[in-house]
Order: structure tokens, then sequence, then C-alpha cells
């Protein structure tokens, strides 16, 4: 028999906050964490602005400077929100007194889009000043590799479950939640730690992502990520992490635990088309979003739904997507309120399904739909409500979270309210 699965806590480090409470209130005040790059010079640079993590101390999430010496900053964010999710649930793996959780039956579902990029960076161009390798860091192999930080949380938490890190580029940590979803659901585990993180505004990210013409080169970093405007230029570039705590309904109940919501969804597809443009006609990412809708068991007379989109500002995905939305939901795609907060945080890889969920679930909450701000000028082709400038109340009884990566990886949540 399937179990429910719920989820019981929540941890973000993002552009706009670092802790879900400030996260929460900026998206709804609609307020832009994206800014002028000054952690490395630009002056060469073409792409001088990105969502970077600001005034964020290791130590405030249980982490101490030994260790974090040893991290990749991809690493040191995935350990913080993973922190404060565990710390959220009140879960406890460890033995003795307190425990309330048997360790082989807690997971860490962590995802990373690219890893510890900023480390292969640096222990490149020691390799370029001397070719023998002699100076290149002992600790390099373990620091990069985009697995460790699922490592280094199941680690410091005590969980021996299963432990696997996702990687399918931009949908990451949106298929990390599926799939520990499905986990929970099928009774293996009683509880996962679900994620992602990711580090790539640095110099080498910022020039590959410009060269490959997928991010904006607006100078103006208020006013750079325009999701379903006509004047998108692409995405912008931002560093973060998030981590839901997904648990078994009667594990949670038993214990006595806070509930945010139901997850009762999940679709996961691939366009098989393209390794960087998305399906054109948005068929592939349409069946995504109706599967996770029929598992969610949607039922257009009575849902009111809340859609966070992928929403990057590119010229293709956005309407890609919005045509997805009307063949999954025909005429009640107008009916949909939805919103991508990538206008606020801008695109963070392989965290940024993670934080979009979160948003998804504190939406549901709430009775809050977090606004696309910067949409003073609508793309005609995404004539869907985009939830311009404000955020507006409503009930919402259904949430969905989707996401669309590199290689055509299609993942979609869904959410109810409980």
């Amino acid at each position: 028999m399937s179990k429910r699965v719920v989820v019981t806590g929540l941890g973000a480090i993002t552009p706009v906050g670092n802790d879900v409470k400030t996260f929460w209130q900026n998206l709804i005040d609609g307020v832009c964490g994206i800014d002028n790059i000054t952690e490395f010079p630009t002056d060469e640079l073409e792409v001088k602005i990105g969502g970077k993590i600001r005034d964020f101390n290791p130590e405030d999430y249980g982490m101490d400077k030994p260790f974090c010496r040893k991290q990749d900053k991809f690493t040191i964010y995935a350990m913080a929100a993973a922190w404060q999710a565990m710390q959220d649930s009140g879960l406890n793996a460890q033995e003795g007194e307190g425990q309330n959780i048997d360790p082989f039956k807690l997971g860490v579902y962590v995802s990373s889009g690219i890893g510890g990029f900023e480390t292969i960076y640096r222990e490149t161009q020691k390799m370029f000043e001397d070719p023998s390798g002699r100076w290149v860091s002992p600790n390099f192999i373990p620091t990069m590799i985009s697995n460790i930080a699922g490592g280094q949380i199941a680690i410091k938490f005590n969980a021996r479950g299963s432990c696997i890190d996702i990687l399918t580029a931009c949908a990451s940590s949106t298929h990390s939640i599926g799939e520990a979803y499905r986990n929970i659901k099928e009774g293996y585990s009683d509880a996962i730690i679900a994620g992602g993180s990711d580090h790539c505004t640095i110099p080498i990210g910022l020039a590959a992502f410009n060269s490959c013409k997928a991010i904006t080169k607006e100078p103006n970093p208020k006013h750079a990520s325009l999701p379903f405007n006509a004047d998108r230029a692409g995405f912008v570039m931002a560093d973060g992490a998030a981590a839901i705590i997904l648990e078994e309904y009667e594990h949670a109940k038993a214990r006595g635990a806070k509930i945010y919501a139901e997850i009762v969804g999940y679709g996961s597809t691939c366009d098989a088309y393209h390794a960087t443009a998305p399906r054109p006609d948005g068929t592939t990412q349409a069946r995504c979003i109706s599967d996770a809708l029929a598992e969610a068991k949607f039922d257009p007379s009575k849902d009111c739904v809340y859609i966070n989109a992928h929403g990057t500002g590119t010229r293709l995905n956005d309407v890609s997507e919005t045509r997805a939305y009307k063949l999954a939901m025909g005429d009640f795609a107008y009916k949909c309120h939805i919103s991508s907060t990538k206008s606020m945080h801008g695109h963070m890889f392989g965290a940024t399904g993670a934080v979009e969920a979160i948003a998804t679930v504190l939406a549901i909450k709430n009775g809050i739909i977090p606004p696309t701000i910067n949409l003073d000028n609508p793309d005609p082709e995404c004539d869907l409500d985009y939830t311009p400038n404000k955020a507006k109340k409503a009930e919402i009884t259904l949430g969905l979270s989707d996401s669309f990566g590199f290689g055509g990886h299609d993942g979609c949540l869904a959410f109810r309210k409980i």
C-alpha cells in the first residue's frame, strides 16, 4: 500500500535571504536579490551582475572553520540549508536520547547541477602554472564531486539510508525531491533530506554561459531577470541551496511534527530534442505536468492552482512553457495563478527547483501568490496570469513547481494543502 508523504522541514540559502522566513518575506514583498558582482573583478567580463549569497556565516548553521576550509561553497550552502531544514523538522537520527528516526530509514537526496565549480576552476589554474601537478590539493576530488554535499549531509545527521545525487542540470533538485517522494511512498524510507545546491556565479561560469548565449548582458541588475517579458534577453546566474524534509505521514503524525503540505504528484520526462533548447511545441513538458496533475488527482471544478514556473527569462523557454501549460490543462491554464520567482532570486541551477518548491509550499500554506517582478511589458505569446509585479492572496489547494534542464530534463512536483 502506498504511503502518504508530507513536508515537515524547510531550509534555504538564497540571494533574497539566508533563512526561510527572510526568503519568503522578500518574495512576497517583491525584493530583487540580483546585484552587481563585487566578489571578484568583472572589468573584462561582459556580464557583471548575478544573484550572490551575501551576509552569510557558516558558523550560524552548525559548521566550523576547519570543515569549511576543505569544502567548496556549494557544499557549505547545502549543509546550511539542510541544517535549517533538520532543525525545523525536529528529526533526530543521532544515537542516544532524543532519537526519533531509525538512521537506516533517513535518506539524503541532495543534488548539484555542476558541483565544485570554483574548486575545479582554482585547481585547474594550478596545473597551468605548474604542469607537474605538485600543487594540486589532495582534497581536490572529494571537494569538487557533485555527490559530496549529500555525503557530508549524511555524515552530519547520521543518515544511513539511501544517499543519491541526481544530476539533471537545472532540474536536478526537482528530480531529487520527486524521487525521494517515490522512495518514501513505496516504503523504503521514513524521511529524506531532499534538495540541491550550486555555486556557479564565478568568472568561468559567467564567461561560459555568456558564450552559449544563455544569460543576459543587461547592466541594470534590478531589471535584468525578465521572465515572460517581451524584453527578456536571457537568465541571470545565481547561487544558493535549499533543502526540504519529506516524511512519511504516519511517522510525522506519530511524533507530532509540524506539517507544511503534502506532496501528491511527480512527473518526469525528457524533451529528446536538443542539448540546450527546450522542445518548442511544449509537448514533452506538458506530459511531465500532466503526469504530476493526474497523480495529484487534479479536479478543475474544485482546485485553485498555483504554479511556480521555471520561467528563466530566455526567449525560447518562456514561450514553450506557456504552450506546455495550455496543452496540459486546456482552458483551465488561464485560471491558474502562475509566477516566476527567478525574477527576484535568479537562476540557481541545481538548487533552483528546491528553492522554488519551498516557495510553492509556502504559497499554499500562507495563501499568497509571490509575484513575477519586472513584468512591465508582457510577451503576447505568454498570455497567462503570471502575477505581474505584486503578490496577491488566493486560497490555493494545489501547487505545482516545474523545472526544465539542459539535456531536455523535465520535472514537475505537485503539493496539496493539508
